[in-house]
């Protein structure tokens, strides 16, 4: 039996490292489930791997995007299981490795996703310019009156869900709630899931230094490239919102790294909240490589 292993985890606790290390033991590549590492122009801003981690093990979907390109959950669970099934990942061995911070991405791998159209150009070029001239209050309101079922679970303040429950509406006339079946997809892989965690107060302080480091390794250049593409959704993340308000003069340098600190912690409590639910998580300190290891050989072999 083919066997996936998933390491997960908050951001700031230590994935890449340990990703890296397993990967390296069992002489296997990483299948990279970080949503917005995968676009080629901001590897500062997403703490993508760099040259040297990247010399170190072969990675699959880091940098192969464009910020104005299109990707989804969905399109990444139809990659990684034709990658599964076609290439290297289980060709030369029985073990693939796959990790990230991105819960939807992982979640449809493992356990499949609805199958939600795609969308075509036309719709999504009507969407986002409503987004931009209407503002997301507006849309979110016509949300409420055309699927009030997803309008009443939905993160509100999250404009990417709320625009492609638009989209979906406007693009087939049916809610987007019809289409969640929330079924689980069949696989002919078991997947066995890693959790890295830290005690509160060492992650943070992680998170805090490492936003400090981006800073120090030209994030504010970083943005002030991409600053032309701030209204794609690849650029909606947490980080360059905050940059990018810097750069339009509303608040200073210094104000604008507290900010990033601050959501960017908030972003890691909300991880640990979805991967907590789940009861196939092992947990594991990162510094526990030999514990790792051996949970690994345990599964692989059983």
């Amino acid at each position: 039996m083919k066997v996936l292993l998933v390491i997960v985890g908050p951001t700031g606790v230590g994935k890449t490292e340990v990703c890296l290390r397993v990967a390296e033991r069992l002489g296997i590549p990483v299948i990279n489930a970080d949503s917005r590492q995968m676009y080629a122009e901001i590897p500062i801003g997403t703490a993508a791997p760099d040259h040297a981690q990247l010399s170190r093990v072969k990675h699959y979907f880091v940098g192969q995007l464009h910020l104005t390109d299109y990707y989804s959950a969905s399109r990444f669970e139809q990659d990684v299981l034709s990658l599964l099934q076609t290439d290297e990942a289980f060709t030369h061995s029985d073990v693939a490795l796959m990790s990230g911070g991105s819960m939807m991405y992982v979640d449809a791998v493992c356990n499949g996703i609805d199958d939600i159209p795609t969308i075509d150009e036309e719709t999504r070029a009507y969407m986002k310019d409503r987004l931009e001239h209407e503002g997301l209050q507006r849309l979110v309101e016509e949300l409420r009156v055309l699927d009030p079922a997803y309008y009443a679970i939905v993160d509100r303040r999250n404009t990417r869900r709320v625009v492609h429950a638009l989209e979906i509406c406007h693009c087939t006339g049916r809610t987007y709630t019809s289409f969640r079946t929330r079924q689980c997809a069949p696989r002919w892989f078991t997947t066995v899931k890693i959790g890295l965690h830290r005690e509160r107060q060492e992650l943070y302080d992680r998170i805090n230094r490492r936003v400090l480091s981006m800073v120090d390794h030209g994030f504010i250049e970083e943005a002030l490239r991409v600053y032309p593409y701030r209204s794609e959704n690849s650029l909606n993340t947490v980080g360059f919102k905050e940059m990018f308000e810097y750069l339009d003069g509303l608040c200073t340098l210094d104000n604008a790294i507290t900010r990033i600190q601050n959501n960017t912690r908030k972003y890691a409590r909300k991880q640990i909240t979805w991967y907590k639910r789940d009861e196939t998580v092992r947990w594991f300190h990162p510094d526990d490589f030999d514990g790792i290891m051996s949970y690994i050989q345990q599964k692989i072999n059983s």
